[in-house]
């Protein structure tokens, strides 16, 4: 339970602001009325006995810290069952994060200096007996006070290190996107180089105003970290050398030690080592001060996904089996990845080379032991012909069957039925060049009625049954696979044009990523054929959304250094239009229409999360219309066809959990809160509504874990899935009901 302003507590402190909140409790200004001094007041709501023990003796040992880059800790107490306080100095000032707002991106002097400050924090934690890890490094956690002195502070999830072959003694794990490095998301051991990479990336953030590519989607190569200097030419190759350095995946590849880090910083400015507590930075301005709220950011960790709206509770404690687990050393993921392909391909060819000698010996006992075979089958085999003095009895060939196209598919019933495993040769991939003039025809022709969902009865995909992702086409049963496109280095992310007969994408595509660095727009016909490049322009264009007009694509690039929205005609792309401008803290991204194509739904990265956000078509009137605040990260938008809802997806922005869709009025602004659609699945992300509004298609995944492409009503119901492989396949889009010349 929140503590009001002026509740007295443990008899001694007085709450005089909330300064922050999270899943774990509140941060809290006090006043301590023995002293009459400011104090920061922690809560931890965990109170268990295990909890409260480990609380206790970590409070003891952070009481002993002494170091001018450190708060002081000065009091723990524990209050029943309300829960676990830990006592601070309160530092005057602003933090890190307020100043990146304030004045965008750091000079590089002040950036070494906040550096070798907070290495200077770190090499002294680290050097304890036993060691302490602060676990939470990030621009929140740094606070410049008014005679520009620098903290490091909010030891709420600070851990004592035992060594590499102990246990260690644990509390919450933080995990923020960006800052914290891979080890930290899973059971890997964490050990003092964690708060390196840490002060890497909020070195990198600070420097560019940029968070950095986060460091378990490096790990697991869905994105790569973009050099400090493509994002700020300004900094010296020396000091983005180091700070990359800092933020290697591989903890083998970092700095070993925040002393080492100190040295790399200092020389790549050739700065003279200073004292600890002598490195000071421009004293923030009186009106920076005052900003009670942005004081301490309370870490959000370990939560569950919340319940129709409601906010998250506190996840469990972790056991005493989950902290053994942590012991052991951080393997990257794509190297456990490449390890399980590499024996699922020793797998395959063991069963190939089985396989082949059975047919082999079995064809050999066909063909040599007599009786067996008819005389007229052994006749056809050309080293068992008859002689001259035989007759050769050959029986006729049957008449070639001629395979129905896509537009002789049989129209599914009101009712779907669980599609059959499509047959492999059905995922042969088809060459551009090879389209014929029947197959347009066919794939062409409109439908006699509309199908199911009010479109085409067909669903496009990104797949990577033929190798590097191409984008197919399959009907409702998951039936009659048609490969559309085939790019040398991969296709995804279709979108339709509104009369059905043309596709935008992208490529190159080589895996489902979060962003697409290298990537440009094309446009090609619904059977393959009249590939043109629509946008080619340098650093990357991703999302394309094609209005319901049919004149408009909107898409991002990173064409400016960051991800914003542009505008390009369908039919005339000579040149593009940019419509946002997010400034150096804040990146717009994937457009979704609305059924007029007036206004635009999209996501805009700031403070370390996606919100979403409305404006008109031309950029104008730009609004925040989601606020779930800075525990969640919302994204993927979609509008109905039928105007009444915005439907995203959502994750937890500190922790892990699966995705999960809300909704919002797509007309009525009143509510700024997202409902959560009462969806019992395990996974579902990357919602693409059919052309009536009654249908979404969607990524999803049972118990196995494979991501297939599924579709049902907006409600739950009827839920067809489309494609079965062990292949990925991802973003599914809707093919509208196509329309008469």
């Amino acid at each position: 339970m929140t503590l009001d302003k002026g509740t007295l507590i443990h008899n001694r402190y007085r709450i005089v602001d909330i300064l922050g909140q999270g899943g774990m409790g509140s941060v809290y200004r006090a006043i301590d009325e023995n002293l009459g001094v400011s104090v920061a007041l922690k809560e931890n709501l965990f109170t268990t006995d295990e909890y409260a023990r480990q609380f206790r003796l970590e409070a003891v040992i952070l009481a002993n810290l002494r170091h001018p880059n450190l708060p002081r800790v000065s009091d723990h107490f524990v209050l029943g069952d309300l829960g676990q306080y830990l006592v601070m100095d309160f530092i005057e000032g602003e933090d890190l994060r307020y100043r990146m707002e304030r004045l965008g991106m750091l000079e590089e002097d002040d950036a070494v200096h906040i550096g070798a400050s907070m290495c200077d924090a770190l090499a002294y934690l680290h050097t304890r007996k036993p060691p302490i890890l602060h676990r939470d490094l990030k621009p929140g956690n740094v606070k410049i006070a008014p005679d520009g002195h620098i903290y490091l502070v909010d030891f709420g999830l600070a851990k004592v290190y035992q060594s590499a072959s102990q246990a260690t003694t644990t509390g919450a794990r933080a995990m923020t996107p960006g800052y914290s490095p891979p080890e930290q998301y899973g059971t890997a051991r964490t050990d003092p180089r964690t708060d390196v990479y840490s002060l890497g990336a909020t070195l990198y953030a600070a420097l560019t105003g940029i968070i950095p590519e986060d460091g378990l989607a490096r790990a697991m190569d869905n994105a790569q970290l973009t050099p400090l200097r493509k994002r700020n030419s300004q900094i010296s190759r020396k000091l983005a050398a180091a700070i990359e350095k800092a933020m290697a995946v591989d903890p083998s590849d970092r700095f070993q030690t925040a002393e080492e880090f100190k040295a790399a910083l200092l020389a790549s400015k050739s700065l003279t080592q200073q004292a600890p507590g002598s490195y000071k930075v421009v004293p923030p301005p009186p009106e920076a001060i005052s900003q009670p709220s942005r004081s301490i950011q309370a870490t959000v960790v370990d939560e569950q996904p919340p319940v129709n709206g409601a906010r998250k509770t506190p996840g469990p404690i972790p056991s005493k089996a989950a902290m053994m687990q942590e012991d052991q050393p951080f393997v990257s993921p794509l190297k456990r990845q490449k390890e399980r392909e590499r024996k699922r391909r020793a797998a395959l060819v063991r069963f190939a080379v089985v396989m082949t000698l059975l047919l082999l010996t079995a064809g050999a006992v066909l063909l040599f032991v007599p009786g067996i075979l008819p005389p007229s089958v052994r006749a056809m085999v050309p080293f068992m012909a008859p002689t001259a003095t035989q007759t050769a009895v050959v029986e006729p060939s049957p008449t070639p069957t001629v395979e129905p196209s896509l537009a002789a598919t049989p129209v599914p019933s009101a009712t779907p039925t669980k599609p059959k495993p499509t047959h492999t040769a059905t995922f042969t991939p088809t060459p551009l060049a090879t389209s014929t003039e029947s197959a347009t025809e066919s794939v062409l022709l409109p439908p006699l009625s509309t199908l199911l969902g009010g479109g085409a009865g067909q669903i496009a995909f990104a797949s990577e049954r033929a190798g590097a992702p191409q984008i197919f086409l399959v009907d409702l049963k998951g039936e009659n696979a048609f490969q559309v496109t085939n790019m040398p280095n991969g296709a995804c992310q279709p979108s339709w044009s509104p009369d059905g007969t043309r596709l935008v994408f992208i490529s190159p595509c080589r895996r489902a990523e979060e962003v697409y660095t290298d990537s440009s727009l094309y446009i090609i016909n619904a059977d393959g054929s009249g590939l043109v490049t629509l946008d080619a322009s340098p650093g990357g264009n991703f999302d394309p959304a094609w209005s319901p007009d049919g004149q408009t694509i909107a898409f991002t690039s990173l064409r400016t250094g960051q991800m914003e929205i542009f505008l390009v005609d369908a039919d005339d792309p000579s040149q593009s239009v940019q419509i946002t401008q997010g400034g150096a803290l804040a990146e717009s991204r994937m457009p979704a229409w609305s059924p007029d194509s007036l206004q635009i739904v999209y996501v805009v990265r700031r403070l370390n999360v996606y919100q979403i956000w409305m404006m008109n078509a031309d950029g104008s009137d730009p609004v925040q219309i989601v606020r779930s605040g800075l525990a969640f990260t919302d994204y993927l938008p979609d509008w109905s066809p039928r105007n009444d809802l915005i439907v995203f997806n959502q994750r937890c922005a500190k922790t892990f959990c699966n995705p999960y869709l809300l909704s919002v009025p797509a007309t009525d602004r009143r509510s700024e809160q997202g409902l959560r659609l009462p969806f019992n699945l395990v996974y579902i992300e990357n919602i693409n509504f059919s052309p009536d509004g009654y249908y979404i298609a969607y990524e999803g995944a049972e118990e196995s874990g494979n991501i297939d492409v599924y579709f049902m009503t907006i409600s739950g119901g009827d839920r067809v899935r489309l494609s079965t492989g062990s292949e990925g396949d991802f973003d599914p889009a809707w093919r509208p009901a196509l329309q008469t010349p």
